[in-house]
């Protein structure tokens, strides 16, 4: 079956850099087509003898014109085509403040200030996010780290019944991350900050592993955690959902939430879904 992805989200969150990738992995990638020539290029690829089963349109430019026309057409096409997914991707304020003025680029609609231009597009565009299949905030990524995690959700995408997971440990003294469908707290946990010989090391570290994970309390949330998405993904699968982020907090990120979301991946893996883990915060 041929597969189709939209791939879009806020101006300088790294759609360019997303494409060349897709490109790379074998996407047939179209940038910039009007959205009244999508439902005529997919029609054309459907029919016998193309060779070309994957393609990637990337989408908007920020205008709101543009995207009422999109949304529309996204919903009708997924109607027609159960191998549609549409990829968001999205980055906090300051850090496109950051990236717009190190490449001294102009916003596509920066008029009064460039902070201004990206509130109004980020309005704009949440209707589509709202929408997306895959929500990826770049915004602690650099261009490699957003190539692995493209490479992993779309490398390999001949199953597309199965669904994909991410789980990211971090902490809430640098924010929550953007693109989680589900964040759970475990700042209820004994801290190994306070603890003496552990402080400065992680939870990938086996000293602060075995801490985190001696007391009852830890212990009880790995086994209702485990209950928890026992019920929730084969429900998630049967509604169609393909890709779930599921965050791990604690208050810096180094200690109690990567030790919660690797063994939380764990479990996930042995219920037959691959997992896609990150540890945001452990080296801040």
């Amino acid at each position: 079956m041929t597969q189709y992805l939209f791939a879009t989200g806020l101006s300088g969150a790294g759609r360019s850099s997303a494409a060349a990738t897709l490109e790379d992995l074998g996407w047939f990638v179209i940038d910039n087509l009007p959205p009244w020539l999508i439902d005529k290029v997919m029609e054309l690829s459907a029919q016998r003898g193309s060779e070309q089963e994957k393609f990637c349109f990337v989408l908007g430019r920020g205008g709101a014109e543009t995207t009422s026309e999109i949304i529309p057409s996204i919903k009708s096409l997924r109607e027609k085509n159960s191998d549609l997914k549409v990829l968001f991707l999205d980055a906090s304020d300051e850090v496109l403040v950051q990236r717009y003025e190190g490449t001294r680029r102009r916003h596509p609609l920066e008029a009064e200030g460039l902070l201004e231009a990206i509130m109004a597009e980020r309005e704009v565009m949440n209707n589509i996010k709202e929408i997306a299949d895959i929500v990826i905030d770049t915004s602690n990524l650099n261009v490699h780290e957003l190539r692995d995690q493209l490479v992993k959700l779309f490398a390999n995408t001949e199953n597309g019944s199965r669904m994909e997971l991410s789980v990211v440990s971090f902490g809430y003294k640098y924010g929550l991350p953007l693109d989680c469908d589900i964040v759970l707290d475990c700042r209820f946990l004994p801290n190994p900050h306070w603890v003496e010989g552990l402080r400065y090391h992680t939870g990938l570290e086996d000293a602060v592993r075995d801490y985190v994970l001696s007391g009852e309390d830890a212990q009880e949330l790995l086994v209702r955690l485990d209950e928890l998405f026992a019920f929730l993904l084969p429900a998630y699968t049967k509604e169609g959902k393909s890709y779930l982020s599921i965050g791990i907090g604690c208050t810096g990120g180094k200690h109690r939430s990567v030790v919660i979301a690797d063994e939380l991946s764990k479990k996930i893996i042995d219920r037959g879904f691959p997992v896609m883990l990150r540890h945001r915060d452990v080296e801040k």
